[in-house]
């Protein structure tokens, strides 16, 4: 049976009809914020006094965004004899986002979490000699990282934890004996003086 002339028109219509008289789904961007979920990857925020200078982000980063400049400096030894130490000092930190991809393999090679994911999208500049983000930037961005995620209740504890609680029980332990060693001491101190 050949189609009826003007059924395809028809169902358009019906179609329009339909949606018209629905709620709008578009949402009003600059008038409401958008639910971004938790993991949304926006702009990098760097924790600078977790930055030990390692150059790792720099070295892996595909795209070469990230410049970090930094100077040696002497520490004095911590105890007397020792010997003096050098340290790296951070004098630059900057991301040129004009060139990053967001891959976020900087954030997942650095071994000391300097650098963490922000759910911040909004910062579009006219000039894009201002996409580069130096580390006071940076830093701005650190206050909006949300928190980590809680752990899963039923989840095994960490190995580390579970070591560190372990030696602390051991420590509490050895205390408690001490000082139930040292009351004993008095006692009988306290009851063979007349």
């Amino acid at each position: 049976m050949p189609p009826i002339p003007g059924s395809g028109l028809a169902k358009g219509l019906a179609v329009t009809l339909r949606t018209m008289t629905k709620k709008t789904v578009t949402a009003q961007y600059p008038d409401t914020q958008p639910e971004l979920p938790p993991r949304s990857r926006g702009v990098i925020g760097l924790f600078e006094e977790n930055c030990t200078v390692c150059m790792l982000c720099a070295r892996e980063c595909p795209d070469w965004c990230i410049y970090i400049d930094s100077h040696k400096e002497t520490v004095p030894p911590a105890a007397p004899g020792g010997r003096e130490r050098s340290r790296n000092v951070l004098d630059r930190f900057a991301i040129d986002f004009s060139l990053c991809m967001y891959c976020g393999i900087c954030i997942e090679v650095c071994p000391f979490d300097a650098l963490f994911w922000s759910p911040e999208f909004e910062y579009a500049e006219t000039d894009i000699h201002e996409l580069t983000h130096e580390r006071d930037k940076l830093r701005e961005w650190m206050w909006t990282v949300p928190e980590p995620p809680a752990l899963d209740p039923g989840a095994e504890e960490p190995k580390e934890i579970a070591a560190a609680r372990k030696t602390a029980d051991k420590l509490a332990a050895q205390q408690a004996q001490q000082a139930q060693q040292a009351q004993q001491a008095q006692q009988s101190e306290e009851g063979g003086t007349p």
